[in-house]
């Protein structure tokens, strides 16, 4: 049988890799990008980092996620993440909306699963979690994209495109990032890349409206308003800056935060990297491979892809072009294959030989 997983690393993360295997205690930072159900083929993963992998871990393990990236990692810091996971995994991939629904009908839901997903107590349970260090990135909008209405809204949208296509810096005229963090004292990646940044502390008073937010997809999910702490205005979707991250992860900030030997992991759903949401329109822009240098990847094979029901891995255009049934099918059967991926890291994690099968980014 074919391979499900590919395993590539930076120049430095296959050093220390050589020399230390493969294991959790390498790992200082986990990132997760924005993608809807594209994460269900790494479902299988997330069980496993929260059911076992990160389980015995003694030291901070960071997080940085945006939308469903940080759905995921929301999460792996509450006291029962895998049962927490499992939730999102069930509750996502059932997600049904009647015909012709409203974007305050389709917000609705999302308020309802992300209910779900916290319970009663997991925004306590993530801001006061002493090793799992969160941060999400959320977009606030600066121009026309700040207004609901959708001639407005997408006047914006086509503008934001527009300059982002001249140079990715223009997106800071129409976007600022925030970065709701659980320890501002170190955020674990170089956010200075010329568009304006804050760091906000996350407090139980705003995660909820920070996840809403970086999940709040334009013209699909209504942003929102006036979070807590972030200061008036409106937030919405943070893979609109950060879709797949183009920055430097764990910058050096002090000798006794971070070293050489400290890795990146990034489970994603490609091996190639679009640093914003409108960069899917610029088909010469990728992330900048010197970024990556202490990051190890997971991702799925092309052949592990190629034998999934039509061929692909899910996306949101499955919530229009299936009906519910074939959808909720398809995307229950990526689930449980994607625990193959899951098997073979286990299995890559305890080969003394693992360097030999770990591919250069």
């Amino acid at each position: 049988m074919s391979h499900a997983l590919q395993i590539l690393a930076g120049k430095q993360a296959r050093s220390v890799i050589a020399e230390k295997g493969l294991n959790a205690d390498l790992f200082k930072l986990l990132v997760g990008a924005s993608g809807g159900p594209k994460w269900f083929v790494l479902a299988g993963l997330d069980r496993y980092f929260c059911g076992e992998f990160f389980q015995r871990r003694q030291t901070p393990l960071y997080t940085l996620g945006s939308s469903a990236g940080a759905w995921r990692f929301s999460c792996y810091a509450q006291e029962q993440p895998l049962e927490a996971i499992n939730r999102l995994i069930d509750g996502y991939s059932h997600l049904t909306y009647a015909k012709n629904s409203t974007i305050h009908q389709v917000t609705q839901k999302s308020e309802e699963l992300l209910g779900d997903v916290l319970g009663a107590n997991g925004a306590n349970e993530i801001v006061s979690n002493p090793l799992i260090k969160t941060n999400t990135i959320v977009a606030k909008s600066l121009g026309l994209t700040r207004y609901e209405p959708k001639p407005l809204q997408l006047i914006g949208l086509m503008a934001s495109a527009l300059g982002n296509q001249i140079h990715r810096k223009h997106l800071g005229k129409y976007y600022q990032r925030v970065i709701f963090s659980t320890d501002t004292s170190y955020v674990p990646f170089d956010y200075k890349d010329g568009i304006a940044s804050a760091v906000v502390n996350y407090t139980q008073n705003n995660i909820k409206d920070a996840l809403l937010a970086t999940g709040a997809i334009p013209l699909v999910v209504n942003g929102v308003k006036h979070i807590a702490g972030a200061g008036p205005g409106m937030y919405r979707d943070g893979g609109i800056i950060d879709y797949h991250f183009d920055q430097a992860f764990l910058p050096q900030t002090s000798p006794t935060q971070t070293d050489d030997n400290d890795l990146v992991l990034y489970p994603h759903f490609y091996n190639e990297f679009k640093p914003g949401w409108f960069d899917k329109f610029v088909k010469h822009r990728f992330a900048n491979p010197e970024h990556f240098d202490n990051v190890v990847v997971l991702a799925p094979t092309a052949e592990f892809v190629a034998r999934l029901p039509y061929g692909k891995i899910p996306d949101r255009k499955d919530f229009t072009e299936l009906s519910d049934h074939q959808r909720i099918s398809y995307w229950q059967q990526v689930i449980s294959e994607s625990e193959r991926l899951a098997d073979e890291f286990q299995q890559s994690c305890e080969n003394a030989n693992v360097i030999d099968k770990i591919k250069p980014i």
